[in-house]
């Protein structure tokens, strides 16, 4: 028999995180399963933001380049997020957004393994990847596109001695299935390519260890809460941060940029990677939120993930059974999201949100769930699934209304 909601109480007041819940602003009636598209708003966010304006902008002007830290944004942010992806200091820059951080490090990996012309691609990818992709191989020269799909054992039929570089993600947007990441690196490197991860869908839920990888990037809006439009980051491993060019090459990248210099001459180490001026609201609301975040212990993340999205499918088993599920059974096999497959997917979607349960759809059939440990109880999670059984059984998404497409599912 599954859960109660009385066991599900029980579950809350144990839980080794439940304090965390008050750091942020939830709106009451809401169960809130999209952490994996937008995380919630810290009750700090509005604070700190109102305070970079106000006061460091408002009052001390242009001074507050030096003295409130805005010039170095970039890098002392990235030394906040490089513990929650398993790098070191110095190894991570926080600025632009995923799409541009893709293009960096495409542009900087193809040059160091000359003589190979092909970029692995995963057709199942969340798009901007193979976007960037695409548009990394038109501009940068006679460079191959070879796509693989999931499961990875099509990997190593496509790795071979012509290709430079390899970019997937570790945790599948549509599906919510996790790759090991070590493991792919591990295969990747045995053919003498380089390795690129994504990892957008995994930081802030997930044990995320950077490893051997060569590169990695990712946004801070999901999971990490930095709110819309948060700067995302880039990972260079040491090894390469002295060969690797940035062809995005702006002057905040530059070894001195206040030299004014008519030609650019890189920054040494990853700030070689910056490109134009830090976008200081932006980045005043990320660092509220990693104030939290420096205070979590990953592992109990990753153990009440794993515990909730187990609970969601196991209530949903015996509720209304039948159901498609999209994510692998095995905790050890998925992120901290969930995702079923139904034909009229999108308006289930719009009557369950109706409902206060919001999550969100993603083409062709998937309605999916993110479960955002720090801010989501059990209880919340029995909440949801009771009341997508009943969305289904009573084919509540019928109503006209929820057919109408917005603009963003």
């Amino acid at each position: 028999m599954a859960t109660s909601r009385t066991e599900c109480q029980a579950l809350d007041a144990q839980d080794p995180l439940r304090s965390f819940r008050e750091e942020f602003s939830l709106p009451p009636g809401i169960v809130y399963l999209l952490g994996n598209s937008l995380g919630a708003l810290p009750r700090r966010t509005p604070e700190r933001v109102a305070r970079t304006v106000e006061t460091e902008w408002g009052v001390h002007l242009g001074a507050s380049w030096n003295t409130a830290g805005w010039w170095d944004l970039p890098q002392t942010t990235g030394d906040r997020l490089a513990p929650l992806i398993g790098a070191g200091p110095g190894q991570v820059l926080a600025g632009d957004s995923t799409s541009v951080c893709i293009f960096k490090a495409v542009a900087a990996a193809l040059p160091l393994r000359p003589g190979r012309n092909v970029i692995i691609s995963d057709l199942d990818n969340f798009p901007t990847d193979r976007y960037v992709v695409e548009g990394a191989a038109q501009a940068l020269g006679a460079y191959e596109i070879r796509d693989i799909g999931s499961p990875d054992e099509s990997l190593d039929e496509a790795l071979g001695d012509d290709v430079a570089l390899v970019l997937l993600s570790q945790v599948d947007y549509r599906t919510g299935a996790a790759r090991d990441m070590a493991a792919v690196t591990a295969r990747v490197h045995a053919a003498g390519a380089l390795m690129i991860w994504d990892l957008c869908h995994s930081t802030g839920a997930l044990n995320v260890d950077v490893g051997d990888a060569d590169f990695a990037l990712g946004c801070t809006y999901k999971y990490l809460n930095g709110g819309p439009g948060a700067p995302a980051y880039i990972y260079v491993a040491p090894r390469h941060q002295e060969a690797a060019r940035n062809v995005l090459s702006g002057w905040h990248g530059h070894a001195a940029p206040f030299a004014f210099e008519s030609h650019y001459r890189p920054a040494d180490g990853v700030r070689r990677f910056a490109s134009g001026s830090p976008p200081v609201l932006s980045y005043a609301a990320l660092n509220a939120s990693l104030d939290i975040w420096e205070g979590v212990d990953m592992s109990e993340v990753r153990a009440k993930s794993q515990a909730l999205t187990s609970l969601f499918i196991e209530l949903l088993d015996e509720l209304h059974p039948g159901l498609t599920l999209a994510t692998p059974r095995d905790p050890g096999r998925r992120g901290s999201q969930v995702s079923y497959r139904h034909p009229d997917g999108y308006p289930v979607i719009r009557a369950l949100a109706d409902r206060g349960v919001v999550g969100d759809f993603r083409e062709p059939d998937f309605i999916r769930f993110g479960f955002a440990p720090l801010y989501l109880r059990y209880v919340d999670v029995h909440d949801a699934a009771t009341a997508l059984a009943e969305v289904l059984a009573k084919e509540l998404w019928r109503d006209e209304k929820y057919a109408r497409r917005l603009t963003v599912t």
